[in-house]
């Protein structure tokens, strides 16, 4: 019996140490040895040249997700190796599969993960923990690149030029990629250490693996990295890229003969040490970026619309900071308008304002200190009034010469924390507004990643203009979370000053209120019989506004989402409203405000797993209120297929109705000595929302794309009420139009990279919208209406091309 006891604890004892033992080699820093070398790497996929075979190797890959922790199977092992010479670090990678030919290969545009196998490399080219650029190709051969940060995850706008190919092996695939220094940010020391980490996802089974462990109980991932050493006195070349462009446009407009338009501009790039680029747009062309999902705002806020235009999208997680910059105010609607009085002058007012030149520095010390500065500056306009009787012109200035600043300094320490100061400056000429917003951030983390602390102050002024004296405001937010484990929980709260403006260079909706929050939430680390990933969250909101004391919002909620084992995602989310609480912003006057009664808001969402060929999002909601039959239902379901690797199609359907909806339909104001009233209309609201397209990828560098949009939306006013100046509402004589709006665009895009970083693009458009006061439910009549003498067509070419100044100073 002891000799049997003596055995068991013999074996118990070994298993522990041998848990223990592993899980240190699973968290200890791993380090790769990156080889010189002066042979000619062709990038081939190949991996045949003699500088590969004795470099140093990283292998023994860890799971990332589901199953955290879990070392990689023998029969997926992975094996990495890095050289480097004075242009670029070249990165190998075989990844072994025991049966390749279920490796899924999807061809997708760049940036585009579809659904395919991938290999990734993570480089901090100071190895400080807070920012990679990441480098991913997939077993169809496509390139992805990102930034990413903790403050913002993975930014998939910035674009960098590298070069990459991948081959399908008997025993697996393998991938041989460069990256040239351009690409990379790092400091002048003659003896280079990188944080680095490696990264392997095989789709099929919906698993990621990382050369370096990342433990997913921890808050931050770029902390979690290996180190690359070995890269020494290197002498990168002249970081100095131009691409200049030119582009032609055939526009036709109803009822007008076609015009064409020839631009022709610059995009410069200049690296002024191997951590700080300079970026330039000299006359910019932006009519090809994506459409805009316009939507009919009958709501007293501006709708936001995401930025396309590469030169703002690509890599301004610097300017991020502080979340007081919102780039399409640079390019678009004049700060003032023009209306007239008189019903014999029609003013027409410009749309956009056009942007003459922009260029924005960014990079980081090797002290880690972060610096961001961006200028643009934008053209006057005018808006035109015509007397239809007399035929006379007249122009105004709706908006001056315009310059726009952002200023960011960022300060990283002890790897995951910073402080960091932003300023943004509009500056219009003559009598103008002109505004100025200062923010002073900070981001404070343990060394092991399991509490933080953040927060911020936030001063604007507006100077004195027109009849509008100066304005200056605050804002400031705290935050305290925990960030690691199972359990996690933050609870903050925020102050806005009634005069806190940053809408000249940012966008904000809410202000004069002050508002406190708590967040508990618990999640599994490692799969279970039924879940890969579970999370249920719990939070508690309030906000109050700041004269009346009032509840400006208040609500508990419930979250839950998981993936099966199946990996398909599901989602359930539950609100609760408890209380009445006041709207300061649909009556559209300071110190008034509209009552909204108690209720609760539910959703559902379902997405099945993408590597299926036919795939499905669905998502219904609704939102119920004590106020009888007030409430919104609301469907959306988005079926897609893929046919084969290269061709998909998607389509998205999206139905919401709305029953008792209050809104301002318009006010007797004439003067602030005078009294007023505000009026309302109850009315119902339906929408319709249509959307898809599908693309073919000829091959890795070329594809064809459809996106295509149909966007229906009606309301119809049922009654009218006064306001009171207790919040509520009372019958009024008043009567407004009803509203019928219809929308459509369609793009047919032809992309072909032809050579790093050049590109031809081929693109016809037409669009449509139509807004009218009479509502017909006939789907065919309001497609009639809506082509009618207003379809318009856009036919254009555009050639860019990358030129590196180190090849063209041979070319003479």
């Amino acid at each position: 019996m002891f000799d049997e006891l003596h055995v068991f604890m013999s074996k118990a004892i070994f298993a522990f140490l041998f848990l223990v033992l592993s899980q240190m080699a699973i968290s200890q820093q791993k380090t790769l040895q990156a080889k010189a070398t002066e042979e000619h790497i062709s990038i081939d996929g190949l991996i045949d040249e003699n500088a590969w075979k004795d470099a140093p190797v990283a292998t023994d890959f860890i799971m990332y997700a589901p199953d955290n922790g879990k070392p990689i199977a023998a029969e997926k092992q992975t094996i990495v190796k890095v050289l480097y010479d004075n242009n670029a670090i070249y990165i190998s990678a075989v990844m072994y599969d025991d049966e390749p030919s279920k490796i899924l290969k999807e061809m997708t545009q760049r940036d585009n993960f579809g659904t395919s196998e991938h290999f990734g490399i993570f480089i901090n080219g100071f190895n400080d923990g807070q920012q990679d650029f990441r480098f991913f190709i997939s077993a169809a051969g496509v390139q992805m690149d990102c930034v990413a940060t903790e403050a913002f995850g993975e930014d998939f706008s910035w674009d960098a030029i590298w070069s990459g190919q991948v081959a399908i092996t008997d025993f697996g695939w393998t991938a041989e990629i460069k990256i040239p220094y351009a690409a990379l940010r790092f400091s002048n020391a003659d003896v280079q250490t990188w944080g680095i980490n490696f990264y392997r996802e095989l789709r099929r089974d919906r698993q990621q693996y990382t050369w370096n462990h990342i433990n997913s109980a921890l808050g931050g991932e770029i902390t979690q990295t290996g180190k690359l050493e070995g890269i020494r006195n290197i002498k990168p070349p002249t970081r100095l890229f131009f691409i200049p462009y030119a582009s032609y446009y055939l526009n036709s407009f109803p009822n007008q003969s076609p015009v064409g338009e020839f631009k022709g501009g610059l995009d410069i790039k200049y690296g002024i040490n191997d951590a700080f680029t300079l970026d330039a747009i000299l006359v910019p062309d932006f009519g090809q970026t994506k459409f805009d999902n316009v939507e009919l705002n009958l709501g007293p806020f501006e709708q936001q619309f995401i930025e396309n235009r590469p030169f703002f999208t690509e890599g301004t997680d610097l300017f991020n900071k502080g979340n007081i910059f919102y780039s399409r105010r640079i390019g678009g609607s004049p700060s003032t308008y023009i209306a007239s009085p008189d019903e014999n002058v029609v003013v027409t007012n410009p749309l956009a304002v056009n942007l003459l030149n922009a260029i924005k520095i960014s990079g980081r010390t090797q002290g880690g200190l972060g610096v961001g500065f961006l200028n643009a500056v934008t053209e006057r306009s005018y808006a035109t009034a015509r007397n239809i009787v007399t035929g006379e012109r007249e122009r105004f200035v709706v908006e001056p010469l315009a310059n726009f600043n952002v200023l960011v300094l960022d300060q990283r320490f002890n790897q995951n924390s910073s402080v960091s100061f932003v300023n943004t400056n509009v500056t219009r000429d003559g009598n103008f507004r002109d505004a100025n917003v200062s923010a002073a951030i900070f981001d404070l983390n343990t060394k092991a990643n399991t509490f933080n602390l953040s927060g911020d102050f936030k001063y604007s002024y507006v100077n004195q203009y027109g009849d509008q004296e100066d304005a200056k405001g605050i804002n400031t937010s705290i935050r305290f979370a925990e960030t690691s484990g199972n359990y996690r929980f933050a609870l903050g709260g925020t102050y806005i000053s009634k005069d806190f403006d940053s809408n000249d260079l940012g966008i904000i909706y809410y202000t004069n209120f002050h508002s406190a929050y708590v967040d508990a939430s618990y999640r599994i680390l490692n799969p279970t019989k039924i879940f890969n990933t579970f999370n249920v969250s719990t939070s508690a909101y309030t906000s109050i506004d700041n004269i009346t004391g009032r509840f400006q919002d208040a609500y508990l909620n419930f979250y839950t989402s998981a993936n099966t084992r199946k990996n398909d995602f599901l989602s359930f989310e539950f609100t609760l409203n408890p209380i009445e609480t006041y709207d300061f912003y649909e009556p559209r006057f300071d110190g008034r405000f509209l009552y909204v009664p108690a209720g609760t808001y539910g959703s559902f969402y379902f997405s099945s797993n993408f590597n299926r060929k036919f795939a499905i999002d669905i998502n219904p909601a609704f939102r119920l209120s004590l106020e009888e039959q007030r409430e919104t239902w609301s469907f959306f379901v988005q079926p897609r297929y893929r046919f084969t690797d290269k061709i998909t199609s998607t389509i998205a359907f999206q139905y919401i109705r709305q029953n008792n909806n209050f809104g301002y339909v318009g006010d007797s104001y004439e003067s602030a000595d005078l009294p007023f009233d505000i009026f309302l209309t109850r009315r119902d609201r339906t929408t319709y929302s249509v959307s898809g397209g599908g693309k073919y990828s000829v091959n890795k560098d070329m594809t064809v794309n459809l996106n295509l949009r149909y966007y229906w939306s009606y309301t119809e006013n049922r009654d009218y009420f006064s306001l009171t100046d207790r919040g509520y509402l009372l019958p009024a004589n008043y009567q407004a139009n009803d509203t019928n709006f219809n929308t459509w665009n369609l793009d047919l895009s032809y992309s072909w990279w032809f050579a790093p970083g050049s590109q031809i693009s081929v693109l016809y458009r037409n669009n449509a919208s139509s807004a009218v006061p009479e509502i017909n439910k006939n789907l065919s009549t309001n497609l009639s209406q809506l082509f009618k003498d207003n379809l318009q067509n856009v036919f254009s070419v555009s050639i860019r091309y990358f030129i590196d100044y180190n090849q063209a100073k041979n070319w003479f």
